[in-house]
């Protein structure tokens, strides 16, 4: 008689942590703000999984993508873009990865713990309405972000037109506490004074010579007399 031996399912590859620079985009803001360096892990629970990013030197948890997170996950060259949905706001994570290969690997994890979930089997039709409203209010955000920035572009280039920079410029060059009219014309360049011209010193001219004959008793000889 054959013994019949259960077949053991092998064990699950143990994750590789990748290591990524981690930013956030807060609701209603338009940089990025940089949390340091990460590492994001993969737990399994049953059935299910997570992604978990924990910062390098504490190894705090900075966030989770879970089973029926709200969020999409896209890739932008070496980058994770995740935007989770609160309600009507949006906050953005990006993960970078160091290199190709973990940023596929990064992209898949997500995926695989947050759209893979038991509604997808249970409900498709009401995870599919889920994922794409989901997708359109992180669009409607990502709208909103460009007006934004296309608006402040067009008033930065209203103020360069109207050449008021310039006398803001010239007031912080000012020296503090000084007071100037504003409709006085501006301050005249000064004019530069001439050097010193080293004029020479005039010699003493020389005694006049005396062309009159000496007066009588004095004791200059004044020749002989003509005979």
């Amino acid at each position: 008689m054959r013994a019949v031996v259960a077949g053991v399912p092998p064990p699950r590859e143990q994750f590789k942590e990748i290591a990524v620079k981690v930013h956030i985009r807060r609701p209603e803001r338009d940089t990025w703000a940089y949390m340091g360096r990460g590492i994001v892990t993969q737990e399994l629970t049953g059935q299910s999984s997570r992604v978990v990013v924990r910062a390098q030197s504490s190894h705090k948890i900075l966030t989770v993508f879970g089973e029926g997170a709200a969020l999409q996950a896209e890739r932008r060259g070496n980058f994770v873009v995740i935007g989770c949905v609160d309600g009507g706001r949006v906050v953005s994570w990006s993960l970078n990865a160091l290199n190709n290969s973990d940023t596929v690997r990064l992209l898949a994890s997500i995926e695989l713990a947050c759209y893979a979930s038991k509604q997808a089997m249970v409900d498709p039709v009401m995870h599919g309405a889920f994922r794409r409203r989901v997708a359109r209010i992180i669009k409607d955000d990502r709208r909103r972000r460009h007006r934004r920035r296309k608006d402040q572009d067009s008033m930065v280039d209203a103020f360069a037109r109207t050449g008021l920079g310039g006398g803001m410029d010239a007031e912080e060059d000012s020296e503090p506490g000084s007071v100037q009219n504003a409709g006085a014309p501006p301050p005249a360049e000064p004019v530069p004074i001439p050097a010193p011209v080293v004029m020479p010193i005039p010699e003493p001219a020389p005694a006049p010579v005396p062309t009159s004959e000496p007066a009588l008793g004095s004791n200059l000889f004044a020749g002989y007399s003509q005979q």
